[in-house]
Formats: structure tokens, C-alpha cells, sequence
């Protein structure tokens, strides 16, 4: 085995170091303005992934091989004081690799797709950087195997997608767009890090196999106690709701569609938008410690499957309405994971992946295959109304129309009751810091002219 652990080792080191090492190549040159070429962009990408899908693969044929589950491949103790230190571990179990060669796949197949569509764009190449910063962030989070390490890639993950979004920052509305995308990641950054930090004083660790079990993926049983692992758990899920859109934090993710059509498909379509199923897949062993827990996240999955499902029905932009379906099977996957189909929940999470993937980027062609039916025919085409619920009053559909058309009111619920009363308190607190400002200011100006008459007195008794 130990030989076979050394191959491991090198093949992760591909794995993990070709994104990491394609920032750089691609990154110095467009921070220097030096242009690169097109051909070369692309054929470095693509040099990345081959590689990486190929170690990755290597990797999953020597542990069927072998027989093992898990390896573990520690890169270091980087900080350690008292009460605290940051270790950083990659692993490869079976939840990491069938992860990292989906976003290999995908990430593949829509950067081949993207030399074509950002052909001749004047950010050709800062789309490729954010994209290779995209893909080094899932490749991070998905071998992460300590909290402090997925931290890291999911930082990145979160600030490619939000530049993406704003990628077309000569208008005014990806900008604002982006900004909002920005603000919800951050919600759910500070309760990953807020979970980080209660974990670390509830178990001293934030190594997986040492909260969670040394067992492979999924038998692991944490060492944490059930109000430990509730609240822990509480906050990993806030962390979910927000990287996944679920509800009540789903109204960033129509405007995330403001970005380029190949990161709309595998950012909000493939990989981004499953990154918080993943995390609660990676920390299964809490839910199975805490039911309380498991009835919220499966309540909020039914929850968002449901908001997704009708809100769906009404989006008269195609890549908002594939954006709300994502979130229809993500709210059902996540309630899979409540319920405690693991296993389930990561096929589901692989095919529904590449089923959006295609369907976003079919999504341009499809309008145009639609158009020319109707030229051809000499009419338009009728209404679907296969979705439409049976058996209800007319007030009833006007009302659940209205609620869908206006997305579930979420965002003004959360503008009204979350971010104006913050917005208030800033106000207030910088109105005062004003008024103390002036006051200190003018009692400075005071003593400044007493200080200059002072000085002026002897010239004019003179």
C-alpha cells in the first residue's frame, strides 16, 4: 500500500497543483498587459484538465484496486499557537473523487465551449482567469480534509463567481448584479468561518477525521455531542443555504445569469450551485447526531423545491427559469441528504449536473431552433400549460402567478426586514460620528483663532 500511496500522492499533487499552477500563467500576463493569444489560453486550459481528469482517474483505479476508501495526503501544520492551528489536508475518499472528476468533465467541456463563445471578447483571458480560479476552488473544496482548507476553495469559488457575474462591468446592471451575488456569499462565508471557529473550541480540531470519524465517507460517527453537533450543524447549513440559493437566499441566483453563458452553466447550473449539498454530504456524520437538525435541512430542501417548482413556471427568460429549476433539484437533493440517502444524493447531484450543463448551453441555440419553427409554420407557438395546477380556484392561481412572478417576495422580505434595519444603524451611527467630527472640528478652529488673535495682538496695539 505503500507504494501505491506514493503514486497517490504524486497523481494529487497533479490534481490539485494544474489548477492551482494555471492562475499565474494566465493571471501575471493579463496583470502585466501583455497579451496572450487565444490559442494559447485555450490549449493551456485544456493541458490543465486532460491532466488533472486523467490523475484523477488514476487515482480512482488504484484505490479500487487496493481496496481502500480513503487516503489521506497531509500538507502541513502552516500555523500553530495556543489553542489554535491551521492544518491543511487534501483527501481522496469516495466522495472527493467522483466530485473532482465531474468538475473536471464539466469544467472541460465548457471551456471547450468557451473558446468559441468568447471568441475575439476583449476579456477573453480575464474570463480564463477567473475560470482557472474557479476551477482550483472546486478542486480545493471538493479534496478538502480540514474545515480550514474547504475555507479556502470555497473563497475562491465564491470570488471567481462573483466577478463572473460582473463581467460585463461596462454596464451598470452585472455590477449591481455582482455586488448582490457578492453580499449573500458573504452571509455565508462569516457562518462557515463562525463554524469553523465553534468547532475548533468544541473539539479542539478542524481536521474531518477527527470530529467526524477516521471511517471512511459516509460511516463516520463524530465525537461531538448533539447540542455541539446541532449548533455546529446550524451554521454549516446557513453556509449551504447560501452558496446553493436555497430558501430564504434564493433571489441571487437569476442575477447571477447577468454573467457570460458558459460560467451561468457550470457555476448556477453544474458545479457552484451544488457546492452546499456537497458540504452538507462532506459533514453527514452531524446530521446523523442531531435529528433536529435533519428535519431543518430536509424542510428547508421540500421548502426550496417547492418555491423552485412554481417560480419556474412563470420566468419568461430561458436561463432564469433553467437557474430556478437548479434550484427545484438542489432543494430535493438537499432534503435527500436530511433524510439520509447519501448515496442517493450524489448521483443525484452527478446527473442533474451534467443534464444543466447541456441544457444551459443549448439554451442560446434553442431560441433560435424555436424562431425558426415559427417562420416555418407561420405562427407562434402555444402556451405550455402542462405545469399549471389543476383543481384550483381562480383567485388561488392569480395569487400563486403573482407570487411567482414576484419570486416569492423574498428579496424584498430580506431588503425590509434584514438589510434596511442594518442600513439604519450604519446611517446612525455615521451621523454621529459626523456631528462628533464637526464638534471636535470647530473647537479645534475655535482654539485656532484665539491662538492667531493671541499672536496678532502686540502688531495691532503697536
Amino acid at each position: 500500500m505503500d507504494g501505491y500511496r506514493h503514486i497517490i500522492e504524486w497523481l494529487g499533487l497533479i490534481v490539485v497543483g494544474g489548477p492551482l499552477l494555471l492562475i499565474p500563467v494566465l493571471g501575471i500576463p493579463a496583470l502585466l498587459s501583455y497579451p496572450l493569444s487565444e490559442r494559447f489560453i485555450t490549449r493551456a486550459g485544456q493541458t490543465v484538465v486532460v491532466a488533472g481528469l486523467l490523475a484523477s482517474l488514476g487515482i480512482l483505479g488504484i484505490m479500487l484496486t487496493v481496496h481502500t476508501n480513503q487516503v489521506p495526503i497531509d500538507i502541513g501544520n502552516w500555523v500553530q499557537i495556543p489553542h489554535y492551528h491551521l492544518f491543511l489536508k487534501i483527501e481522496f475518499d469516495r466522495l472527493s473523487v467522483p466530485f473532482v472528476i465531474l468538475s473536471f468533465v464539466l469544467c472541460g467541456t465548457i471551456g471547450a465551449f468557451a473558446a468559441r463563445y468568447m471568441h475575439r471578447e476583449p476579456g477573453f483571458n480575464r474570463f480564463h482567469v477567473l475560470y482557472s480560479l474557479f476551477l482550483a476552488g472546486m478542486i480545493i473544496t471538493s479534496t478538502a480534509g480540514t474545515i480550514e482548507t474547504l475555507f479556502t476553495g470555497w473563497e475562491m469559488v465564491g470570488l471567481s463567481s462573483a466577478l463572473l457575474v460582473a463581467f460585463y462591468h461596462e454596464r451598470p446592471a452585472p455590477v449591481r448584479n455582482g455586488l448582490w451575488v457578492w453580499t449573500v456569499y458573504r452571509v455565508s462565508d462569516a457562518a462557515l468561518l463562525l463554524a469553523s471557529v465553534v468547532l475548533h473550541h468544541a473539539s479542539g480540531e478542524g481536521n474531518f477525521d477527527k470530529f467526524l470519524g477516521t471511517a471512511s465517507w459516509p460511516e463516520g460517527h463524530t465525537v461531538l455531542t448533539e447540542q455541539q453537533a446541532f449548533l455546529v450543524g446550524l451554521l454549516i447549513l446557513i453556509a449551504a443555504i447560501g452558496k446553493s440559493a436555497l430558501v430564504p437566499l434564493s433571489g441571487w441566483l437569476p442575477r447571477a445569469m447577468e454573467g457570460p453563458t458558459p460560467s451561468s452553466a457550470v457555476f448556477y447550473g453544474a458545479l457552484s450551485v451544488h457546492l452546499g449539498a456537497f458540504l452538507l454530504l462532506r459533514v453527514s456524520p452531524l446530521l446523523d447526531q442531531s435529528r433536529w437538525l435533519c428535519a431543518i435541512v430536509v424542510l428547508v430542501g421540500l421548502t426550496t423545491a417547492v418555491f423552485g417548482a412554481i417560480t419556474a413556471r412563470v420566468q419568461t427568460d430561458i436561463k432564469c427559469a433553467l437557474s430556478f429549476a437548479s434550484v427545484t433539484q438542489v432543494g430535493i437533493i438537499v432534503a435527500e441528504i436530511g433524510l439520509g440517502f447519501r448515496y442517493i444524493a450524489l448521483v443525484h447531484i452527478l446527473g442533474h449536473a451534467c443534464l444543466r450543463t447541456l441544457q444551459f448551453v443549448r439554451a442560446p441555440t434553442l431560441l433560435l431552433d424555436y424562431h425558426n419553427i415559427e417562420n416555418a409554420i407561420g405562427a407562434r407557438l402555444g402556451p405550455n400549460n402542462s405545469g399549471s395546477p389543476n383543481g384550483l380556484s381562480e383567485g388561488w392561481r392569480m395569487w400563486l402567478y403573482r407570487f411567482a412572478l414576484e419570486r416569492g417576495h423574498l428579496d424584498s422580505i430580506l431588503m425590509d426586514y434584514l438589510v434596511r434595519p442594518f442600513l439604519r444603524v450604519f446611517e446612525t451611527c455615521d451621523a454621529l460620528e459626523q456631528r462628533w467630527t464637526d464638534w471636535l472640528s470647530a473647537g479645534d478652529s475655535r482654539q485656532s483663532e484665539h491662538a492667531r488673535r493671541t499672536a496678532a495682538a502686540p502688531d495691532d496695539f503697536l
